[in-house]
C-alpha cells in the first residue's frame, strides 16, 4: 500500500530548498496526475551540449529539473512553454539565461547571467513591450527550485476541462475561497508585490488566486471540482451542469 500524500506538509517541505522541491514534484504528480518514470526527464549529453553551444554553466537547480521531468509536457508545458536544452538562450541585452515563455509570447522567465554560479539562483520574468528600452527583468520567485513546484502547480492547472476551471471573481468569491479552504505555505509573488499570487488547497482542489484578478482551480477528480464549485459559486467557465 503507497503512503498518503500530504499535499500540505509536502508542500511545506518543498518550499524548503532543491530536495524537499523535486520530492514534492514527484509526490505531486504521482498522486495528482502520473508518476515520473525514467525517461520523463532530458539526458544529461543533452544539458552538457547546451551549455557547450551557450558557454555557459546550468546551474545544478536547473539541471536537476530537467533531469528529473523537464520532458513532461503534462508538468510543465499545458499553457505557458518550458524550453528544451537546445532551445536556451541568453536574451538579446545579455542579461538573462532564458528557460521559459509565456503561451502567446507576452513574457518571458531567465536567469540573470550573474548568477548562473549559483546553485538554486534567483528568477526573474520580463515582459514583452511595445517599447523594447522599457523592458526590465523583474523580480519573480526568490529560488529556480521555488518556480519549479510553481511551473509544475500551474500547469496542472491548466489540463483538461473535466478537472479545471476557470472563474472571474469577485469579493464574495475570494471570501468563499478563505472560508472553504486552507492557504498553502507557499510564498506570494512575484517578489515585492503587496498581494501576489496565493495558492490554496481545499477538499483535493487545487486553487490559485490571482491578487483576485482570476481564480483557477484543479480537482483531483471532477467530482472534487464540482463540490468546489458548490461552495465557491459563480460563473465558472467549464461548468456545464
Amino acid at each position: 500500500m503507497t503512503q498518503e500524500f500530504d499535499l500540505v506538509a509536502s508542500l511545506a517541505r518543498g518550499v524548503e530548498g532543491r530536495s524537499g522541491a523535486w520530492s514534492f514534484i514527484r509526490s505531486f504528480a504521482a498522486r495528482w496526475i502520473s508518476a515520473l518514470e525514467s525517461g520523463d526527464g532530458w539526458a544529461k549529453a543533452d544539458l552538457d551540449t547546451a551549455e557547450e553551444r551557450l558557454g555557459l554553466r546550468l546551474p545544478p537547480a536547473l539541471r536537476e529539473a530537467y533531469l528529473l521531468f523537464g520532458h513532461r509536457p503534462d508538468l510543465t508545458s499545458n499553457h505557458d512553454v518550458l524550453l528544451g536544452p537546445a532551445e536556451l538562450y541568453v536574451d538579446d541585452a545579455k542579461k538573462a539565461l532564458v528557460f521559459r515563455h509565456e503561451n502567446q509570447g507576452a513574457a518571458s522567465w531567465g536567469i540573470l547571467l550573474d548568477s548562473l554560479r549559483e546553485d538554486d539562483p534567483a528568477v526573474f520574468i520580463r515582459s514583452d513591450l511595445a517599447d523594447k528600452s522599457a523592458e526590465r527583468w523583474e523580480d519573480w520567485l526568490e529560488r529556480l527550485s521555488l518556480c519549479f513546484v510553481e511551473i509544475v502547480l500551474s500547469e496542472s492547472l491548466q489540463a483538461d476541462e473535466e478537472h479545471c476551471d476557470f472563474l472571474d471573481p469577485d469579493d464574495d468569491s475570494i471570501e468563499s475561497l478563505e472560508a472553504n479552504s486552507v492557504r498553502l505555505p507557499f510564498p506570494a509573488y512575484p517578489l515585492g508585490e503587496e498581494h501576489g499570487t496565493r495558492w490554496f488547497l481545499g477538499q483535493d482542489v487545487l486553487l490559485r488566486d490571482d491578487d483576485g484578478m482570476a481564480l483557477l482551480a484543479r480537482g483531483r477528480t471532477a467530482e472534487d471540482l464540482d463540490r468546489m464549485r458548490d461552495l465557491i459559486p459563480g460563473d465558472w467557465l467549464n461548468a456545464h451542469r
